[in-house]
């Protein structure tokens, strides 16, 4: 359940100079991806680039489906990485429904068709789950 807030929590003002940083100095993977994505080209979907909810900016975010696509380099696989990134996923999943997927930075550049298989099998998982009755679904 979404929790009513008296302030904007969404791409907020203090965080604009730090999106903007990061559109303009992305990974080279985020650069891959966002050529996967932008202009509605996987399924007719619009995705938002370095979208942020509370603290956290997003790589990639659909709002139509509250799904996010994270990619994830070295610094995810450490442990502290990997406990950070459960935090975030606990969090926006409870406090927003925003779903995550992580794929891994090299797949964008060795397996572009398998990255673009893969967010449309969640798409679809997701699409499914939002026409039954909440009491219905789960992931």
């Amino acid at each position: 359940m979404k929790k009513r807030v008296d302030y904007q929590l969404n791409n907020r003002r203090e965080q604009l100079e730090q999106r903007r940083h990061l559109r303009s100095n992305g990974t080279p993977a985020e650069a891959a991806m966002w050529k996967l994505l932008k202009n509605k080209k996987i399924m007719g979907l619009q995705w938002r680039r370095q979208f942020s909810v509370g603290s956290y900016i997003l790589d990639f975010y659909c709002p139509s489906l509250h799904l996010c696509i994270e990619l994830d380099g070295e610094p995810h696989y450490t442990p502290e990485g990997a406990e950070q990134d459960k935090t975030r996923t606990e969090w926006l999943l409870n406090e927003y429904g925003i779903h995550i997927l992580r794929l891994e930075n090299h797949l964008v550049f060795d397996y572009p068709q398998s990255v673009i298989a893969e967010i449309e099998l969640t798409i679809n998982e997701l699409q499914h789950l939002n026409s039954l009755p909440p009491s219905e679904y789960s992931l």
